[in-house]
């Protein structure tokens, strides 16, 4: 068995860290072989249901933008963060709805002026609201909602994620 030094102390058979020694096991590299497989393939999928959801989301949106947020139930209003439970929305949430609305991508300041418009009480609470926004930005395109442009004045932009006009015309 392989001793890992961990803090100083060996022990054995831990590998928290570290480089995970290669096995000369054929089995041990087939099982990783295989689920490396799968969980890029798994990656993919939620990559692709992601950007589906956004055009879902952003369909519904519009919609509720052109007649009222009257013709949504509560699900769906919970569903597309508009839902109005007495308590301002979380930043997290303002920032998507901004995005999802906008239907163009938009800077970090942008998004910071449209919650000020929207809900400003949601800004009050934070030191750096550029900086908040930026951070949320950044977190919505790791979690594949939302994807980094740089705009024609060579600045970093956001963008909800939905699939391409063609593609959802086919669901």
């Amino acid at each position: 068995m392989h001793v890992v030094t961990i803090g100083g102390r060996g022990e054995e058979g831990a590998n928290f860290g570290g480089t995970m020694p290669r096995s000369a096991d054929p089995h041990v590299q087939e099982v990783l072989r295989s689920a490396q497989e799968e969980l890029s393939s798994l990656l993919k999928q939620r990559a692709e249901i992601m950007k589906r959801i956004g055009t879902v989301k952003q369909t519904i949106v519009g919609l509720a933008n052109m007649f009222g947020d009257d013709i949504l139930n509560d699900e769906l209003l919970e569903l597309v963060d508009r839902k109005a439970n007495g308590r301002q929305p979380g930043f997290t949430k303002a920032c998507r709805m901004v995005l999802m609305e906008a239907g163009r991508p938009l800077g970090a300041r942008e998004v910071c002026e449209h919650i000020q418009e929207k809900l400003p009480p949601v800004l009050l609470r934070h030191k750096d609201p550029l900086a908040s926004v930026t951070t949320v930005l950044n977190r919505l395109v790791d979690y594949g909602e939302a994807r980094t442009i740089v705009n024609e004045s060579g600045r970093r932009a956001w963008q909800w994620v939905s699939e391409p006009k063609e593609s959802s015309a086919a669901h």
